[in-house]
């Protein structure tokens, strides 16, 4: 039998040094119909984008200890996003917008595209805002 080398094995046994396409990330996720879906978000721009951190301990400092997650690959990520026409992948963002509230005591909202951070969009952001006009 004849050795390969690592540029003809497409799956070499001993691991390769790990790159960002080998690497787990967290992704956040919301409940679904069936199960749980991952969370699409915008750029300051405004173009959506995938989002996944390299560690629980990141998305917890960004998105809050209760979010929910799910460990998946970048591929995964990415093939998860395409037929959503999404793109773009963030991989640890530092901020995100809060969560749509009355804002402060003055009444004032932040407007997450001023701050140049990433926003909720899809259901999510249709039930805050609901919630608020409703509220």
């Amino acid at each position: 039998m004849t050795e390969l080398t690592y540029g003809d094995d497409p799956e070499p046994s001993d691991p390769s040094p790990a790159g960002r396409h080998r690497e787990t990330l967290y992704v956040p996720v919301r409940p679904g119909p069936v199960g749980c879906v991952a969370r699409m978000f915008r750029t300051p721009l405004g173009g959506r984008t995938a989002v996944g951190f390299t560690t629980a301990e990141r998305l917890a400092e960004t998105l809050g200890p209760d979010q929910q997650w799910i460990p998946l690959s970048e591929s995964a990520l990415r093939s998860l996003a395409r037929p959503l026409g999404v793109t773009a992948l963030t991989v640890d963002p530092q901020f995100a917008a809060p969560a749509v509230s009355d804002g402060p005591e003055t009444g004032r909202r932040l407007d997450p595209q001023t701050l140049g951070v990433l926003r909720v969009t899809g259901a999510v952001a249709l039930v805050d805002a609901l919630a608020l006009w409703i509220g």
